[in-house]
């Protein structure tokens, strides 16, 4: 599915290149192995795993080394990592780059998250909360540079609140200490995901940083025409998806052919359902049938979003417990759809 590059569009992250500037975004209890692996298939040139705490590192959890796991399915792909204190930063980036990784295969790069604007995060200090202290921001990026031999990458907003836009600042110290790329998403925390993206924010970044260093724009794409529109008038290098990928990781198929000026195939019916069943079928390899079902069954609500009969049928799949349940549930909304044919392969003993 990821087909060519598209000329003048590819940009590198240390010696990572992404040939048409297409990013997954980390994303809390969605972008999972599986999740990333049906992305990537779909066009994605780079993901990034959920935010990894580095405290629970610091402290050795066994479920935190699971989310940071990287297969070659995943890859390219950047480890994500959050907290406050500069040292624990700087171990958990050491940790994750060794050859002993938690994460199996290397790391793309470390990502160090200053965007999340959840209470739980932002009351610890942590996140988009490192907004408000640029010279401790400052100090987690160096102890993070100097503790990997990674590209160290940052997420961030484009302030604290609207009195306070300071994501030109926070990226130029990012800058300044060698980063090898800055996302900004173009909203402050206190916007949470509401109202609509401030382009200029994300302009006014790639305007005042050096331009070897690629700024991505992150917010509001739900389409090709978003992606587009976004890097016409704010000059980024490159886009990342976050919730426009939610069911519908065809996104990142469909801006690449608005990018080469090719007709777009929408996905059929029996695609969205084999594609489905396929991301739960590996979530629940990694994860065992109780917790993959029922970690997967957000994303089957969003791949079937739309499609006759799925709102009835949604409840009953909200309840499934095993994988056998699933499948049969979802073969019967492909049937009410017209999509009387899965893969003869699937139906095989």
């Amino acid at each position: 599915m990821k087909g060519s590059s598209t000329s003048g569009y590819a940009i590198h992250i240390g010696d990572t290149v992404l040939p048409n500037g297409l990013m997954l975004a980390p994303m809390a209890g969605v972008t999972d192995g599986p999740f990333r692996s049906v992305c990537a298939r779909c066009g994605a040139d780079y993901t990034v795993t959920e935010m990894i705490s580095a405290k629970a590192l610091w402290y050795h959890d066994k479920k935190t080394a699971l989310l940071a796991r990287i297969t070659e399915a995943h890859m390219p792909c950047a480890v994500q990592i959050f907290g406050s204190e500069p040292e624990i930063m700087a171990y958990a980036a050491q940790v994750l780059s060794s050859p002993e990784t938690p994460c199996e295969k290397m790391p793309a790069a470390i990502d160090i998250n200053m965007g999340c604007p959840m209470p739980k995060i932002v009351n610890n200090g942590e996140g988009a909360a490192l907004m408000r202290q640029p010279p401790l921001a400052g100090r987690i990026i160096e102890a993070v540079r100097k503790a990997t031999s990674l590209p160290v990458t940052v997420k961030i907003r484009a302030g604290w609140d609207c009195d306070h836009k300071n994501c030109v600042e926070i990226a130029q110290i990012a800058a300044s200490l060698g980063v090898a790329c800055v996302t900004v998403h173009g909203r402050t925390r206190s916007q949470m995901y509401a109202p609509g993206v401030d382009l200029s924010c994300i302009r006014a970044v790639r305007e005042r940083i050096d331009v070897r260093i690629p700024v991505i724009g992150n917010g509001d794409i739900f389409c090709a025409e978003d992606a587009q529109r976004m890097r016409r008038e704010t000059g980024c290098d490159g886009v990342m998806i976050a919730r426009g990928a939610y069911g519908n990781p065809w996104i990142f198929s469909e801006i690449r052919a608005a990018m080469m000026g090719v007709p777009f195939a929408v996905p059929s019916t029996e695609e969205r359902i084999e594609t489905a069943l396929a991301q739960i079928r590996e979530l629940v390899l990694l994860r065992g049938e109780f917790a993959g079902i029922r970690e997967g069954r957000k994303h089957l609500a969003w791949y079937t979003k739309g499609l006759a009969g799925a709102a009835s049928l949604r409840a009953r799949i909200m309840a499934a417990r095993s994988l056998d349940e699933v499948t049969a549930l979802l073969y019967t909304l492909a049937e009410k759809n017209g999509a009387l044919k899965i893969h003869e392969e699937e139906t095989e003993v």
